[in-house]
């Protein structure tokens, strides 16, 4: 019944949706090459307007805990394990109203729509190859927050670990809250990487959870190793807990 109902939902959705993508790609001719230090509303609507669809398309269930835990009233950096494209997507989406922007590799700017689109809400671009080039991210990511513009969500691990294995941890990602003196939540995913197997035609549970909100003044005062082990040791935990679910 589930395969009926949303192969006549996309069917009967196409048409405007063919439309609204039109009209992203046209508003894309206007969004230039550069890193963008003002986020815009316009922008940010367009972008969780295709993202929200894009869930319900694939068929992401997300399960969110913890999101009490959240600042309300000041920016901050959210950290996360990585195992799927679609992490970003569904932490943005679920933390819209934030105004969360990533740090991400150059590829992803590339991505058909969605690349422009991440690049005009104050998205950061990262190289990895080039550790002074590195740091100057790290400094704007900062100097966002401290605007008040975003909330910066990284990934320590730099890239997705395929086999759920948390791969090594990139601890220089912390200093982005040490230099805009912001607290740290600390988050875990699981499920994501099921969405990939299943989309679009079987419905995937993905569990979001906040695990902690590190203050801003034990992030100042901790070395980055000091807290790339907390974090590390923190999503491992809620990990497992899920897992025995």
């Amino acid at each position: 019944m589930r395969n009926f109902l949303h192969t006549c939902a996309v069917i009967i959705t196409s048409i405007p949706l063919g439309l609204f993508i039109l009209f992203i790609g046209f508003c894309n001719l206007f969004v230039r090459h550069k890193q963008y230090e003002k986020d815009s509303g316009f922008y940010r609507f367009l972008l969780n307007a295709l993202t929200g669809w894009l869930l319900w398309y694939v068929g992401a269930k997300i399960h969110v805990e913890g999101r009490e835990l959240v600042p309300k009233n000041e920016r901050f950096v959210l950290v996360s394990n990585h195992v799927s494209n679609f992490d970003p997507l569904i932490t943005w989406y679920v933390f819209r109203k934030q105004r969360m922007s990533f740090v991400s590799k150059s590829s992803n700017f590339k991505i058909p729509l969605v690349g422009k689109l991440i690049r005009r809400c104050c998205f950061l671009e990262i190289d990895r190859d080039n550790p002074r080039n590195a740091i100057k991210t790290i400094d704007t990511a900062a100097r966002l927050i401290q605007k008040d513009e975003v909330s910066i969500g990284v990934y320590p691990e730099g890239t997705r670990a395929k086999d759920g294995v948390m791969l090594p941890f990139h601890n220089s990602v912390f200093k982005i809250a040490q230099k805009a003196n912001a607290p740290l939540v600390v988050c875990s995913l699981s499920g994501v990487n099921r969405i990939h197997e299943r989309a679009p035609w079987k419905i995937t549970h993905v569990y979001l959870r906040v695990i902690e909100v590190m203050d801003k003044e034990a992030v100042k005062t901790m070395r980055t190793a000091e807290i790339g082990e907390r974090v590390r040791e923190e999503i491992q935990k809620s990990l497992e807990s899920t897992e025995e679910k």
